[in-house]
């Protein structure tokens, strides 16, 4: 059994890096259906709309400053399932499970991402608060404007 203290977490780079790849780009992401959703763990709620949905993922995309992809590809027959980590706001890690669903055309029909650890979780919504204020899913991110604390190291 492991412990805390001899565990790193995946979303801190742990695995197999050589199984990692930084150049795929989402598909999904072209073929939105009109009233796609996205729901995960950042967000309260759902946003649904094609072009919502496409903004609130750019958007995210755009934050990262490095991304690695562990996983891309078929779940099944109309899912898709990505795995990945990634780093935002001077290094703070995050990683991401993503689940798409297809509609009975094809399109991209719902986009669920589960997102760890809670504090880099926290901050990333807020981060896309600021960003999307204003507009009508503005709020269902963090607007508490707090400022979370970076990551900290517990196996120490």
């Amino acid at each position: 059994m492991s412990t805390a203290s001899s565990t790193q977490a995946l979303y801190l780079g742990a695995g197999d890096p050589t199984r990692r790849f930084t150049d795929y780009v989402p598909a999904w992401i072209d073929n939105l259906a009109d009233d796609a959703t996205v729901e995960g763990s950042m967000i309260d709620g759902a946003v649904q709309g094609r072009e919502a949905v496409r903004n609130i993922v750019v958007t995210i995309r755009s934050i990262y400053e490095r991304q690695e992809f562990n996983f891309a590809g078929p779940l099944g027959e109309n899912q898709w399932l990505e795995d990945y980590i990634a780093t935002f706001h001077g290094g703070v890690p995050i990683g991401c499970i993503v689940l798409v669903t297809r509609n009975a055309e094809g399109n991209t029909q719902s986009v669920v991402a589960s997102y760890r650890p809670r504090s880099s979780v926290m901050l990333l919504s807020r981060l896309l608060g600021q960003k999307f204020a204003g507009l009508p899913y503005g709020n269902q991110f963090d607007q508490s404007g707090a400022d979370y604390p970076r990551l900290v190291d517990s196996s120490h």
